[in-house]
């Protein structure tokens, strides 16, 4: 891939595509343009672990707003989208200026992350991109969203909960819980057929998640391979998958165990090689049906001047009772990665996310899935058509006492790593979480959803916020989604 890839030459490519044909007199030869809105407005409500002086205890406000207009040329379609995303009423006071207690909570990681202002607004292009579809596949170059694990559509409902809910972002997200999210300048492409799919995708990382202004490019790549496969009539669905990742912002201090001034001193790349594969299986039985989550994943390569080796593995099972009108899902399951255990002997062995959408696996996300160890069990009920209801309840630990407590979703600046830790003190006992969700679609157009979590630090966080160890975390959201084609003779 090229040094340096020019969003520029994306956003050309994407503007003459568009110019084929123009928006007052759709070509015979192809759809018409649509148009499609998208605004998500969250109220938010933080109590972080206690730090007196530091605020831990604010509310504020999240809007996030994308346009888009695209269109389908015969086997060609193009997509343009502007993201405007704003925040209102952070707190100014969420910061600690003790290092290892950090930001407290997300308003916290905003303030920060956006020179120090509490309502921080900007506007980008979000996505800019042009697709050839051919028989059995497409390729698309530009700037797009791209999310591991979802390289596949299953009609099987539940094989398709578990592929969004405990597949996908593990490693390569959009952080879409964020306020700017991320996107990815470069190409991807995909290959169908007899049950396979191979995806394949090169591209370099933008800014935002944090950072409101998502314009910029950062000099981080990731190049990622896939092959999927389904078997015994969409049962089962099985992965393999690669990725190779580098980071070359070699000014920014990296976020690891050893002490400030080795890490400070460490102006080498980062180049980490991840290989792994994943299972999902549904079962009939009786009066419902069994499930099973196999994930797992091996990583070598370079983390500065270190040797890096590490791994992660996830066990997950339960049963649906499907002939049951509101079909209740009990599932457990089991997560660990590994941690370091040696600041000193020339090697890196904490699993590295590399760019994942965290809040799926942290629902309240005080922690990420380095140096992690979470057993859990989650209910999932549908008492209306409509209506989704789940409830969590997880043990959290670290792997490694002599490893940091991690925090982040991956790069997302030019001024900070994109992950922070926090010392463990000797300790493993991180927390207890529970957490319960209601996410309701009113209308076509309009979804309201609810979430809240109450966590319990133990051992880990207790050492560092000695005042209160209690977190609290909940919102209120309401997303509207509103879409048309621009016809001859008006609108449909």
């Amino acid at each position: 891939m090229h040094k340096r890839l020019s969003l520029g030459f994306f956003v050309f490519v994407a503007l003459l595509s568009g110019a084929l044909c123009p928006a007052q007199t759709p070509s015979s030869n192809g759809s018409p343009l649509s148009f499609s809105i998208y605004e998500r407005a969250r109220f938010n409500a933080w109590q972080w672990f206690a730090a007196p002086p530091t605020n831990n205890t604010y509310g504020y406000v999240e809007s996030l707003l994308r346009v888009g207009v695209a269109q389908r040329l015969r086997r060609w379609d193009w997509q343009l989208e502007l993201g405007q995303p704003a925040v209102l009423g952070l707190p100014d006071d969420a910061v600690s200026p003790i290092a290892a207690r950090g930001q407290m909570g997300l308003g916290g990681a905003y303030y920060a992350a956006n020179g120090n202002n509490t309502e921080p607004a900007a506007a980008f292009l979000k996505l800019g991109a042009v697709r050839f579809d051919a028989e059995r596949g497409n390729i698309r170059l530009g700037r797009f969203e791209f999310l591991d694990g979802l390289e596949t559509k299953p009609r099987n409902a539940t094989l398709a909960w578990l592929q969004t809910n405990r597949i996908s972002q593990r490693l390569l997200g959009n952080v879409g819980f964020s306020n700017a999210q991320r996107s990815l300048d470069g190409l991807d492409a995909h290959w169908n057929a007899a049950g396979w799919n191979v995806t394949a995708m090169g591209a370099r990382v933008d800014q935002g998640v944090f950072n409101m202004n998502g314009n910029s490019e950062l000099n981080v790549d990731t190049q990622y391979l896939a092959a999927t496969r389904y078997a015994f009539k969409e049962h089962l669905l099985w992965r393999a998958f690669g990725d190779a990742y580098h980071d070359g912002r070699t000014f920014i201090t990296k976020t690891d165990n050893r002490a400030l001034a080795v890490r400070s001193a460490d102006h080498r790349n980062l180049r980490i090689g991840t290989y792994g594969a994943d299972l999902l299986a549904v079962v009939p039985a009786g009066a419902g049906q069994f499930d099973l989550m196999l994930w797992g994943a091996l990583q070598n390569g370079s983390w500065g001047r270190l040797d890096h080796r590490a791994d992660a593995a996830a066990v997950e099972g339960g049963y649906q009772l499907t002939q049951l009108r509101t079909s209740p899902w009990l599932r457990g399951g089991w997560f660990r990665s590994s941690g370091d255990r040696n600041t000193t002997d020339g090697k890196h062995t904490t699993f590295f996310q590399i760019l994942p959408t965290s809040r799926i696996y942290a629902r309240v996300p005080f922690f990420n899935l380095m140096n992690n160890t979470d057993a859990f069990v989650q209910v999932v009920d549908k008492p209306a058509k409509q209506l989704a209801l789940r409830a969590d309840l997880h043990w959290l630990s670290l792997t490694s006492s002599h490893d940091l407590w991690y925090l982040g979703n991956g790069a997302f600046d030019n001024k900070v790593f994109g992950y922070t830790g926090r010392p463990a003190n000797g300790a493993t006992s991180l927390a207890s979480l529970a957490d319960v969700s209601a996410d309701w679609q009113t209308t076509k157009a309009l979804a309201l959803n609810f979430y809240y979590s109450y966590a319990r630090g133990k051992t880990v966080a207790a050492a560092i916020y000695p005042s209160d160890r209690n977190l609290q975390y909940g919102y209120l959201e309401l997303v509207y989604r509103w879409s048309v084609e621009q016809r001859r003779g008006g609108n449909r």
